[in-house]
C-alpha cells in the first residue's frame, strides 16, 4: 500500500472511531494496533510494552500534574480572588476597565496554571458577578474571558508545550521561553482591541469615574504580589538555568501551599479537590498520550512521514503556501478534536516535512499552540466557549460565541507576525542561560 493510502486509512479509522463515540485515546491506540498488525502481523506486539513504559516513565511529563495541582491550589485557596481584585484597582480607570483586568488576569494566571480552560474558569468565576453588577455588555464580557483563557496554554508554563517538547525531543525550557513574548504580545493585541471597541462604542463598558484612592492601590499591590513573586520564581528559575521545568513545577506547588497556609483559606476539602483535579487531568492526558504513541509507532514504521517529507520537498511548493495549508488544516481540525489530541495525531507525520522545509521546531511549537487556541474558541469543540458558558448564569451559548469571534481574527494576526518575524518566539531562548 502506498504512503498516501496508508495515511488516509489511519486518519479515516481515527475519525470513524471518534464519530462512533470512542474515546480519543482508545481511537488512537486501536488504530495503531490495527495498523502495525497490517504491516507486520503480530510480531511487533511485544514492543507495545516498551512503548507504554518509555512514555509513562518520562521525567518531563511529571510537570503536567504538578502544574495542574499548583493552579488548583491557587484557585481553591482564594489567592486568585485576591489577585484579580488587586489588579482591577489599577486597571479600572482605563477605557474598558475590568475588561482589561480579564486579559491581564488571564495572562498572569496562565503563568501559574498551564491550562487554558482552568485559566478561563478561574478568572471568569471572579469577574462575571463583579462586571455584571457594574453594567458591562454580556457578550463582550464573556468573549474577553473565553479569549483571555487561551493565554493559559501560550504563556509558560504550558501543558501542550510540555507534551510537544517530549514528542519532538526539544528543550522544554526553550519552548517555555519561546511562548513568553508571543503570549505578552497577544495580550497587548487583545487589550488594544478592547480599548478601540470601547472608545467607539462606550455602551460596551461603563467608564469608571474618579481615580482609585492611594490606599486602594496599595491594597491592590498587597493582593497581587504573591502571584507575581510565584511567577518570578518559576519563569526566572527556568530562564536563568537554575531549575528544570519539572523542578520549577514542584517548587511552585510548595510555594502555593505555603501561600494558602498564610492566607488560611485552604480547607481540607478544597485541598483534596485540588489533588483530585491534578490526578484526573494527568490520567486523561496520559491515556491520550499512550494511545497516540501506539499510533506514532505505527506511522513511523510505515515509512509514511519520510515519504511525505520527500514528496513535499520534491514538489517545491512555496514555503508560505505550505505554512498556510498547515494552519488551515489545524483550524479545521480544531473544530472537532481537542488540542492535545490534534497535536499527537499530526506531529509524527508532519515533523520530518517541517524540518526538511526549514521550519524551526521550537518556533513551530508556538505556532501550533496558537492554532490550538483557535480550536478553544471555535464550536462545536471549543472548550473555552463551553467553560465560560457553564458559569455564565444561563446566558445563550451564542452570546459567548459572538463575543469570541473577533479574538480568533486577532490570533490570526499573531500567526502572521510569527511567520514574518520568528524572532518574536526565538529571541528569549537564544539568550537563556544553558
Amino acid at each position: 500500500m502506498s504512503w498516501e493510502y496508508t495515511l488516509l486509512l489511519y486518519f479515516t479509522m481515527v475519525i470513524a472511531f471518534l464519530v462512533g463515540g470512542i474515546w480519543i485515546g482508545t481511537a488512537l491506540g486501536v488504530t495503531g494496533v490495527i495498523g502495525i498488525t497490517m504491516l507486520s502481523g503480530t510480531r511487533q506486539w511485544q514492543v507495545f510494552g516498551d512503548v507504554f513504559w518509555n512514555i509513562s516513565n518520562s521525567f518531563t511529563l511529571t510537570a503536567v500534574p504538578l502544574f495542574v495541582f499548583m493552579g488548583a491550589i491557587i484557585l481553591n485557596s482564594g489567592i486568585s480572588k485576591r489577585f484579580y481584585r488587586g489588579i482591577s484597582s489599577w486597571l479600572r480607570p482605563i477605557p474598558g476597565g475590568l475588561l482589561h483586568s480579564n486579559i491581564v488576569g488571564c495572562a498572569i494566571f496562565a503563568a501559574i496554571s498551564g491550562s487554558s480552560t482552568a485559566t478561563a474558569l478561574t478568572i471568569g468565576t471572579v469577574a462575571i458577578p463583579e462586571m455584571r453588577s457594574r453594567g458591562y455588555n454580556d457578550s463582550f464580557l464573556l468573549g474577553s474571558l473565553a479569549a483571555g483563557g487561551c493565554l493559559g496554554i501560550l504563556i509558560p508554563p504550558s501543558i501542550p508545550l510540555i507534551i510537544y517538547g517530549s514528542m519532538v525531543q526539544e528543550s522544554i525550557e526553550d519552548l517555555f521561553m519561546a511562548g513568553f513574548l508571543p503570549g505578552i504580545l497577544l495580550s497587548l493585541i487583545f487589550m488594544a482591541y478592547i480599548l478601540v471597541r470601547v472608545i467607539y462604542d462606550p455602551g460596551l463598558a461603563p467608564r469608571e469615574t474618579g481615580k482609585p484612592a492611594v490606599k486602594e492601590l496599595f491594597m491592590g499591590l498587597l493582593d497581587s504580589w504573591p502571584v507575581g513573586l510565584l511567577i518570578f520564581f518559576i519563569l526566572g528559575g527556568i530562564y536563568f538555568g537554575v531549575v528544570t521545568p519539572t523542578e520549577a513545577a514542584a517548587i511552585g506547588c510548595a510555594a502555593s501551599l505555603l501561600l494558602s497556609l498564610i492566607y488560611r483559606e485552604l480547607t481540607w476539602k478544597s485541598f483534596w479537590e485540588s489533588l483530585s483535579d491534578a490526578v484526573v487531568a494527568n490520567c486523561v492526558v496520559m491515556f491520550i498520550i499512550v494511545g497516540a504513541q501506539l499510533l506514532t509507532f505505527t506511522i513511523v514504521n510505515s515509512g509514511a512521514p519520510q515519504k511525505l517529507s520527500n514528496f513535499m520537498v520534491a514538489s517545491q511548493i512555496p514555503k508560505w503556501q505550505f505554512f498556510f495549508l498547515i494552519c488551515l488544516m489545524y483550524a479545521v481540525m480544531g473544530c472537532f478534536i481537542d488540542g492535545i489530541s490534534m497535536m499527537l495525531l499530526t506531529i509524527p507525520t508532519l515533523l520530518p516535512t517541517l524540518k526538511a522545509m526549514g521550519f524551526d521546531a521550537v518556533w513551530f511549537g508556538i505556532v501550533l499552540v496558537v492554532m490550538i487556541e483557535f480550536g478553544q474558541l471555535t464550536p462545536p469543540m471549543g472548550l473555552n466557549l463551553f467553560a465560560i458558558h457553564s458559569i455564565s448564569g444561563g446566558r445563550p451559548f451564542s452570546d459567548v460565541v459572538k463575543g469570541s469571534v473577533p479574538y480568533i481574527a486577532l490570533e490570526s494576526v499573531l500567526v502572521v507576525l510569527l511567520y514574518f518575524f520568528p524572532t518574536i518566539a526565538l529571541f528569549l531562548p537564544s539568550t537563556m542561560a544553558k
